[in-house]
């Protein structure tokens, strides 16, 4: 092989692999509840893909904790009453995203869907900070002592 075709080939390689750490290494997401033009634009987003199961107020779906009659736990409550804001913005970047697969048990099942594709990055942070805009300064104040964004 030629060295021009190698020095190619190892490009290609250099490339391809960036574009891996880029899609699959985790990056650092902040969901600002402060930011008013991503709250005011999550609201809508919230109510037309997720207040379905996760309710208008926030308020999950009736019997959250214990499975349905397909094994599945109901939809959570996103408000104060749930365990949404136990979890870090990374984390819920990447189940609204990707789904719950990531960051569940092996096997573990959920009517969550992914909305890769179908929600922006920008959407999907701006749902999360309408979310997130919502919960008293009490859980803020938690997350802020437990280290979380």
């Amino acid at each position: 092989m030629k060295r021009t075709a190698w020095i190619a080939l190892g490009l290609i390689v250099l490339a391809a692999g960036a574009i891996a750490v880029r899609h699959f290494m985790p990056r650092e997401v902040r969901i600002d509840a402060s930011d008013t033009r991503a709250v005011a634009r999550g609201g809508p987003l919230y109510a037309a893909h997720c207040a379905s199961c996760h309710g208008r107020n926030l308020e999950g779906q009736p019997d959250w904790q214990s499975r349905n009659a397909q094994g599945r736990l109901p939809a959570p409550p996103h408000d104060e009453h749930g365990h949404t804001w136990h979890h870090d913005d990374l984390v819920l970047f990447e189940v609204t995203k990707y789904g719950l697969t990531k960051h569940a048990p092996a096997g573990y099942q959920s009517d969550m869907p992914a909305f890769e594709g179908v929600l922006s990055d920008e959407d999907i942070v701006a749902v999360l900070a309408f979310i997130k805009s919502r919960w008293p300064a009490l859980i803020h104040d938690k997350r802020r002592e437990a280290g979380m964004n």
